[in-house]
C-alpha cells in the first residue's frame, strides 16, 4: 500500500464517520427532521469503491446512503445541510437522509424504496455503453434488496449485455432487524453471481485494503468492456438501524461489541503503522484536518436559511430550455 492511497482511505473513512457521529448528536438535538440511518461501521465499503470513480462515472445509493455520498464528492456540509433541512443541502432542504442527489459529481440519488438503484445502475451502464463512454456505473445495496425482484433482472440485464456495472451488496446481515440468515435460502450473496455467468467476489468490508483491491479489478473489467461484477461485503452497521430505534434485542449486545473490535477505521490505522507506511505524525494531522472540516461545515449547515415557502415548487420540475 502506497502512503498517499493509504491515507486517503484512511482520510475519507474518518470523515464519514466523524460526519455520521455528529450527525447523530445532531438529531439528538433536534436539528435532523425525519429519519437518520447512518453509516457507521461500513465506512470501508463505499472508501474503497468510490477511490477508484471519477466524476463522470455514477453512484445509486440507498436509504443508508450518507456514506455513499461523501464518498464520491458530496461535502459533509451539503449532506449535513440536506438533513437539517437547510436550502443550502445538495437537495436543497427537500430531500433530507434519504433523498441525497448531487449528479454534478456523479451522486445520483439515495433512495429508501428497496432495490430500485439495481435497475438503475443497469440503466446507466446500458447508457454508457450505447454512447461508448468509458464509464462505471455502482449500485450499492444491502442484503435485504438482494431478495428482491429488482435484484435478479438488474443483474440479469448486465450480464447479457457485458455491462459496466458493480453490484455491491453491503452485507451487515440484517435487513432492518431481519437476519439474512433467515431470510435467504444461501445466505452467501456472491455465489449468485454463478447463475448470471458473472465473476461473483466475497470480500471482508471492514478491511479498506481488501475493498480496494476488489472494487479496482471490478472497476477495471467493466472499463474493459468485460461486463458487471457482483461484490458482497460482509460488514457491520454498529448503531441502530435508524436514529431512535433500538440497538438490540433482534442482535446481542456481544456480537455488537464483537463487530466493534473489528472497526474499520482501527484497522487500517493499525496496518498504517504496523507497515511503516505512515506514522503516528501522519494519522494525526488527518485526524485534525477531519475533525476542523467537520465542526466548521456542521455549524455553517446549521446556520444556513431554511428554504423560501415560495419557492415550494421549484426544482421539482425541469425547469430548462
Amino acid at each position: 500500500m502506497e502512503k498517499d492511497t493509504g491515507l486517503l482511505l484512511y482520510r475519507n473513512m474518518l470523515l464519514i464517520r466523524m460526519s455520521e457521529e455528529r450527525l447523530a448528536q445532531s438529531r439528538q438535538a433536534g436539528l435532523v427532521h425525519g429519519a437518520c440511518h447512518t453509516y457507521v461501521g461500513e465506512e470501508a465499503v463505499a472508501t474503497g469503491v468510490c477511490a477508484h470513480l471519477n466524476q463522470d462515472d455514477m453512484v445509486f445509493s440507498t436509504h443508508r446512503g450518507h456514506g455513499h455520498a461523501l464518498a464520491k464528492g458530496v461535502s459533509p456540509f451539503e449532506v449535513m445541510a440536506e438533513l437539517y433541512g437547510r436550502e443550502t443541502g445538495c437537495s436543497h432542504g427537500r430531500g433530507g437522509s434519504m433523498h441525497l442527489f448531487k449528479p454534478e459529481v456523479g451522486l445520483m440519488g439515495t433512495s429508501g424504496i428497496v432495490g430500485p438503484c439495481i435497475l438503475q445502475a443497469a440503466g446507466a451502464g446500458y447508457t454508457f455503453k450505447l454512447l461508448g463512454k468509458p464509464n462505471v456505473a455502482v449500485a450499492f445495496f444491502g442484503d435485504g434488496a438482494s431478495n428482491n425482484g429488482a435484484f435478479h433482472e438488474g443483474v440479469n440485464l448486465a450480464a447479457i449485455y457485458k455491462l459496466p456495472v458493480l453490484f455491491v451488496c453491503e452485507n451487515n446481515l440484517y435487513a432492518t432487524e431481519v437476519p439474512s440468515s433467515y431470510s435467504s435460502g444461501n445466505p452467501d450473496i456472491y455465489q449468485r453471481a454463478i447463475g448470471y455467468g458473472i465473476p461473483g467476489v466475497k470480500v471482508d468490508g471492514n478491511d479498506a485494503w481488501e475493498m480496494f483491491l476488489a472494487a479496482g479489478e471490478a472497476v477495471r473489467r467493466a472499463r474493459a468492456g468485460e461486463g458487471p461484477t457482483l461484490i458482497e461485503a460482509k460488514t457491520y452497521r454498529t448503531r441502530a438501524h435508524s436514529e431512535g430505534m433500538r440497538d438490540v434485542g433482534y442482535r446481542t449486545q456481544e456480537e455488537v461489541e464483537s463487530w466493534k473490535a473489528r472497526d474499520p477505521i482501527k484497522m487500517l490505522r493499525d496496518r498504517l503503522l504496523r507497515d511503516h507506511t505512515a506514522d503516528e505524525d501522519d494519522i494525526d494531522n488527518v485526524h485534525n484536518e477531519v475533525t476542523a472540516r467537520v465542526t466548521d461545515d456542521h455549524q455553517r449547515a446549521a446556520d444556513s436559511p431554511w428554504p423560501k415557502g415560495s419557492d415550494a415548487l421549484s426544482h421539482v420540475y425541469f425547469e430548462g430550455a
